[in-house]
């Protein structure tokens, strides 16, 4: 099984138990314009009491490691936990929201979205994270680590966005005032990246005119 269809199951079957989830990241953010490739997939749920066995019998033994008393206490101690397919060596990382308290609000407000591949074929739909929260979640993560990365994913949805391909836009004044709140140099970067994405949508437009 390939780690996509793996991941397809996992939120297959937080839809069936009506667990709450939401997918960020760059996966996340690849129906907004993200365009690298990535085998990760990050996923944040908000597992209560009746959610850690009705997910654990979704993925029996021995196949699959999915024990519910390590998803009870890393949801309780704020930890990352997996689940893992032992047969294609394949795994998901499930953060639990108790972990990411500042993701509330952008949990509150993610949105259903339809994957689909390269040829445009749908794979499944699943709840994402809206550009403007995803973004927020990459300047975090630059400022954190300073991966070049994060910057190139912020430019390819602020394009995708700005180019009217999205549903949602970005909201620019949220991103703006969460870059001042985390510091100097993201807001520079932010900055710089939001005017490079205008230019680069306003000269798509002239060479279509």
């Amino acid at each position: 099984m390939p780690a996509i269809d793996f991941y397809f199951e996992i939120v297959k079957a937080l839809d069936e138990i009506g667990a709450p989830y939401m997918i960020v990241g760059a996966f996340g953010g690849s129906i907004f314009g993200i365009q690298r490739a990535t085998m990760d997939v990050d996923i944040l749920v908000d597992l209560r009491e009746q959610d850690f066995d009705a997910l654990s019998q979704k993925f029996p033994l021995p196949r699959y490691y999915a024990d519910p008393e390590m998803m009870r206490n890393s949801t309780a101690m704020g930890i990352m936990f997996n689940i893992i397919d032992t047969q294609e060596g394949v795994k998901a990382d499930l953060v639990p929201l108790s972990r990411e308290l500042e993701y509330r609000v952008a949990f509150d407000r993610r949105v259903r979205q339809e994957f689909v591949d390269d040829s445009g074929a749908p794979l499944f739909e699943a709840w994402v994270a809206q550009p403007t929260d995803i973004i927020i979640g990459k300047l975090h993560a630059w400022n954190e680590g300073r991966s070049l990365k994060h910057p190139g994913d912020i430019l390819s949805i602020l394009v995708f966005c700005l180019s009217g391909y999205s549903d949602f836009a970005v909201d620019i004044e949220i991103v703006t005032r969460e870059a001042v709140r985390i510091g100097q140099d993201a807001l520079e970067m932010w900055n710089q990246l939001l005017s490079r994405a205008r230019e680069e949508v306003e000269k798509r437009q002239d060479q279509t005119i």
